[in-house]
């Protein structure tokens, strides 16, 4: 092995800036319900002392290399450290959410294999194993103040580094696994969409167990000798533009309904948003008309990126790629981005045609692939080609239009749900004979999940005993927000569900 391919992500985005700027604040955590006086602040000296603590007190566990950590520890300093300790002791990170049932939880744990659970909670006893260590809160605080001459263990750019789950074609989500090299990977956003500088303060208002939240909230900024700002407690929009301007945040970053919200409760005023450059939008298709209403109102720009868990973004506008109407901006420097038909081979197709957008499998920040999935991942790969899903056309300026999913996920508040995974876990209700869900768009603004269900034989038609059922087994952000009974289920003539037939009753308007 070459030192050359010797390459630690949590080095990278730690280790290097702890010896070049140790005292620099690195983290700074914002109770949005406490003074601002009140802010939990680390140095990048402090975080490199206690992610490679850590990484020792993980490895004294009993821990090998390649094994997987769970995190679920919600959005605090500790979630952030063990993040990146698992990687820096050449473990594998798993991020898990803190709205995860104890089934689902038991289901993501067995599939991983993980060896270790940070939680802040009690494991349920369905979620339980005699062979994975847990770490309370109060277990990763001491390991965090144990004294080691640890260093970060001598990984390969091409090794694991996290493993995250995400909603799929199928009704179980599936992991994906990204290399210490993705970090690499992520440099042409720097430019391309942050316009970020060592001296900007990035916010984000997502949570850790996502790409987005841990790639654009954390690794970046780190990376950049920046400054993270995370955010914990009642996190409603009226709140933002203080929290943005009383913490400094150079730099904001949410889905684009979380802008349309501070637009709508906190009717921000130009300069209300202290020393804000610009926003950064991803997750989801913003609603018509949000950038331009944002930039009129704030006097500030908003920049959209197109991405998703297996290369994070790679599409977007940015402070030198202007903002064009009904495009999603062009593909960033440095990557390779092509469109091909959906159903065809892997020769992309010239300007202004409509397919599947593909991303180069050189590209250093592409998944590794997916956990223990490989039927699911041949589908992914055309040639020297990655497709995931998505539909767009580039036009001959090079910008890129996004025309939806070829398969038919959901969105939830930023968050990809599979149809089928909620609909697996709804059918098992006893009062539910058959079950279809879909993405609703019931205002410009506004989508929800609904639920279809034929009724089983003799069971009353009650809504709420269908949703208690989905609370138990399925996370806040997965659960239907409206059930409609119907007499049957739209399906095609080899009987297969016909999603786009399904519509909510007219007297459903998505403001309940």
């Amino acid at each position: 092995m070459s030192t050359d391919d010797l390459f630690n992500m949590a080095e990278y985005a730690i280790g290097r800036h702890a010896r070049a700027t140790p005292e620099k604040t690195a983290l700074l955590v914002c109770d949005v319900e406490k003074p601002r006086d009140a802010l939990e602040a680390w140095t990048f000296g402090e975080l490199d002392r206690a992610v490679r603590n850590l990484a020792a007190g993980l490895a004294a566990k009993g821990l090998r290399r390649g094994d997987r950590v769970g995190i679920r520890l919600g959005n605090s300093s500790q979630s952030a450290l063990m993040f990146f300790a698992g990687m820096a002791g050449g473990f594998v990170s798993l991020p898990l959410s803190d709205q995860l049932t104890s089934s689902e939880l038991a289901a993501l744990l067995a599939d991983s294999g993980a060896a270790a659970l940070a939680t802040a909670e009690v494991l349920p006893e369905t979620a339980s194993r005699d062979d994975i260590i847990i770490l309370s809160p109060d277990d990763v605080a001491a390991m965090i103040s144990r004294n080691t001459d640890g260093g970060y263990a001598p990984t390969t750019r091409d090794e694991p580094a996290f493993l995250i789950y995400t909603s799929g074609t199928t009704a179980r989500p599936k992991g994906v696994v990204h290399a210490h090299r993705s970090a690499l990977g992520r440099q042409p956003m720097y430019q391309g969409w942050y316009g970020i500088r060592s001296d900007d303060r990035m916010l984000h208002a997502g949570a850790f167990n996502w790409t987005f939240t841990l790639g654009v909230g954390l690794t970046d900024p780190w990376a950049n000798g920046a400054t993270a700002i995370v955010c914990t407690g009642n996190k409603a929009p009226e709140l933002w533009p203080n929290v943005i301007a009383q913490t400094g945040a150079t730099l904001f970053a949410a889905v684009p309904g979380i802008y349309r919200q501070i637009l709508k409760y906190a009717a921000p005023a130009r300069g209300s948003l202290g020393r804000l450059r610009h926003g950064l939008m991803a997750g989801e298709t913003p609603p018509p008309g949000l950038i331009e209403d944002w930039t009129s109102i704030t006097g500030l720009p908003l920049y959209e990126a197109l991405g998703m868990s297996e290369i994070s973004t790679y599409i977007s506008t940015g402070p030198s790629v202007p903002y064009k109407p009904g495009t999603v901006g062009k593909a960033q420097a440095g990557r390779r981005v092509a469109i091909l038909a959906v159903d065809g081979d892997d020769q992309p197709l010239p300007p202004n045609s409509e397919g599947l957008i593909a991303m180069h499998r050189s590209d250093p920040g592409l998944m590794l692939g997916y956990w223990k999935r490989p039927d699911e991942e041949a589908e992914v790969l055309r040639g020297e080609w990655f497709t995931g899903g998505d539909l767009g056309s580039i036009d001959a300026d090079g910008y890129i239009s996004h025309l939806g999913r070829a398969n038919e996920l959901m969105n939830a508040g930023g968050y990809r749900v599979s149809p089928l995974e909620v609909e697996a876990a709804i059918a098992r209700c006893p009062a539910v004979a058959e079950v279809a869900c879909t993405e609703i768009r019931v205002r410009s603004d506004v989508s929800i999940i609904a639920a279809f269900v034929v009724a089983a034989d003799g069971a009353p038609r009650d809504a709420l005993v269908i949703k208690n059922f989905a609370n138990e087994n399925l996370a806040a952000y997965k659960i239907p927000r409206e059930i409609v009974f119907v007499d049957r289920l739209p399906r095609t003539p080899n009987g297969k569900i016909q999603r786009k037939a399904l519509a909510l009753p007219p007297q459903i308007d998505g403001t309940r």
